[in-house]
Parts: C-alpha cells; sequence; structure tokens
C-alpha cells in the first residue's frame, strides 16, 4: 500500500486542532477515564484516542466531535435544541443557492 501524501495545514488550523485536542485531554484526565476507557465508549481504538489527544490532523472529524461530546468539550456553545435550528435555518439557506457554483465546461 502506498503511504499516503501528506498535507500543509495553516498554522492556525494546527494551533486551532492542538487547543482542541489539548481540551479533550485535560477533560479526560480530570475525571480519571483512561485512554481505552474512552475509546470504548466512543466504539473506537485506544490509538486512535490517543493520535486525537495528540492533535493528529488525519483523523477523521466525527472520531474528534464523538470523543470530545463524550469528555464534554463542547465545539459550539450552544445545547441541542439551538444547533438543530441553526442547522435548520441553515438548510433553508443552502436551499435557496445554485446547486453547482462551477462555471459550465465548454463544449
Amino acid at each position: 500500500m502506498p503511504k499516503p501524501i501528506s498535507r500543509a495545514y495553516s498554522h492556525y488550523s494546527r494551533d486551532a486542532l492542538l487547543v482542541f485536542s489539548q481540551l479533550i485531554r485535560r477533560a479526560r484526565i480530570e475525571p480519571k477515564l483512561t485512554t481505552q476507557e474512552l475509546a470504548d465508549r466512543a466504539g473506537i481504538s485506544r490509538g486512535l484516542v490517543q493520535r486525537i489527544e495528540k492533535g493528529d490532523p488525519a483523523c477523521a472529524i466525527g472520531a474528534f466531535f464523538e470523543v470530545a461530546a463524550i469528555v464534554g468539550v463542547r465545539l459550539f456553545n450552544a445545547d441541542h435544541a439551538t444547533l438543530s435550528t441553526a442547522i435548520s435555518a441553515n438548510n433553508a439557506m443552502l436551499a435557496l443557492l445554485p446547486k453547482s457554483v462551477r462555471p459550465p465546461l465548454p463544449r
């Protein structure tokens, strides 16, 4: 299997990811939850939890969010109802926009 090509990330993205991962690690350690216990609750491997806590940008965003939710770290300062309202409003706005923003191909 060929080695995947590494992707360049901006300093802002790397710093934001590092802060997010540190918050997750801190929230896991404070109640004395082990990486294995967190992995079991999230349904992922212990190695993936360790990579998330190191801020590995190659980890799936869904895994990041699930682990964060389990330990109580919120990305948005909103409850479930507020997020649902925001999703509905965004979907309504997106429905008004054209489906494609690419220019038509020359014929």
